[in-house]
């Protein structure tokens, strides 16, 4: 069993925990994702790895409360244990492979939208520890749904927020913030991270793209059950059907058929809506 140590809503819907599993966060690295399981009879929910401690021993997963089986899992509280966290499982993200001085010699950009901050601040924070220059761009409808701002500032070496609304930060979408950015204030990059909405990360890359800037997405919304059995998360890359669980999450952003992964993304809402309308479930436990 692996015992919950820290729980607390970082805006609404939206759940951070940190989980005492020893051997998952001594092996785990940035981009790679975990199985989560609440209790025995439990689906098989993919969560990509928001923070590891080795030393600690503890994993740190963020949790957005969309249908009945992420419900069942915030229901829980400090001091209980989710039946199943397996991992870390996936490709890590290709940069730790890549020699420091190769990595030292470029700036990179992420961009996160709503929960994608939680999956880019490790990124963020690996590059950091091994004296990485990286931007970040965190998108949100609203000020109320920002996450992570105060760790990625600690992160990165600059932090930019673009809300909807305008209620903080730069008032539009992230991708015209992009383009403020590069063409109004001469920001130069060689590399982009994308991780968030499907469509966010559609239009990230065409506006990377118009730049030439090279562009990785996450496309860890699409698993369902994270081995490659099910086949739920085909994702065409390049011409050539993968699996996101397994040959991903982070794939090049250029070869990505974007609309067939939204189509495939919206298969399951349907079997969602059904499952909470049967259950009635109260899972916003403190």
């Amino acid at each position: 069993m692996f015992e919950i140590l820290e729980k607390r809503m970082l805006a609404e819907s939206i759940w951070l925990m940190r989980i005492s599993a020893p051997r998952v966060a001594r092996a785990a690295l940035p981009g790679q994702f975990v199985i989560v399981r609440a209790d025995q009879g439990g689906e098989r929910i993919p969560l990509t790895i928001a923070d590891y401690d080795a030393a600690e021993g503890s994993v740190t997963i963020v949790i957005q409360t969309i249908g009945l089986s992420t419900r069942k899992i915030c229901a829980l509280g400090v001091g209980e244990s989710l039946a199943d966290f397996a991992g870390p499982l996936g490709r890590p993200s290709d940069f730790v492979t890549m020699p420091l001085d190769e990595l030292r010699s470029r700036r990179w950009l992420f961009v996160a939208g709503g929960v994608g901050a939680a999956p880019v601040y490790p990124q963020v924070k690996w590059l950091s520890e091994h004296g990485v220059r990286c931007d970040v761009i965190i998108g949100a409808k609203t000020r109320d749904m920002l996450i992570y701002t105060d760790l990625m500032r600690q992160a990165a070496e600059c932090l930019h927020i673009a809300t909807d609304d305008g209620s903080e930060g730069f008032h539009g979408m992230v991708t015209a913030l992009m383009k403020e950015l590069i063409e109004t204030r001469g920001e130069h990059y060689d590399e982009c991270v994308a991780i968030g909405p499907m469509i966010m990360m559609k239009f990230v890359t065409m506006t990377a793209r118009s730049y030439s800037l090279p562009t990785t997405v996450s496309l860890n919304a699409l698993m369902v059950d994270g081995t490659g059995m099910c086949g739920a998360c085909r994702v065409s890359v390049g011409g050539r059907m993968l699996f996101t669980c397994v040959d991903g999450p982070e794939f090049d952003g250029y070869e990505v058929d974007f609309d067939e992964a939204m189509r495939r993304q919206a298969m399951y809402r349907t079997h969602e809506r059904n499952a909470l309308e049967k259950h009635k479930c109260n899972c916003y436990g403190e």
